[in-house]
């Protein structure tokens, strides 16, 4: 059982997305109310994984590091916080991608 201060309340979530699986996000998202800032989508970890990770853009190595700063949602729930992330999430495995400063949309990252 968590005792963190989410920004969104469970009964105020409406389904966004159809179920594609579970995300890992950190509190800046989802206790602090921070926009998704950096995004990227790994092979997953097993199979109820979206493979979707989603940061603010703000941690630290060591805040994400840290495991009590993250958990896993479902993909549904980031999309409940940040609406601008929906029409990404369809992109393939190994896509990473930064919001476009003062927007709502987001840019390919290449290497």
């Amino acid at each position: 059982m968590t005792t963190k201060n989410f920004k969104i309340k469970a009964d105020e979530f409406v389904d966004l997305v159809p179920p594609m699986g579970g995300c890992f996000a950190t509190d800046k998202i989802t206790v602090d109310g921070m926009k998704v800032g950096y995004m990227y989508r790994e092979e997953p970890d097993e199979k109820l994984d979206s493979g979707w990770r989603f940061f603010s853009g703000t941690e630290s190595q060591e805040y994400v590091d840290d495991s009590n700063n993250t958990m896993i949602y479902n993909v549904n729930t980031i999309a409940n916080y940040d609406r601008a992330i929906i029409p990404y999430l369809n992109l393939p495995f190994g896509t990473e991608l930064a919001r476009i400063e003062n927007t709502d949309e987001f840019q390919i990252i290449t290497e």
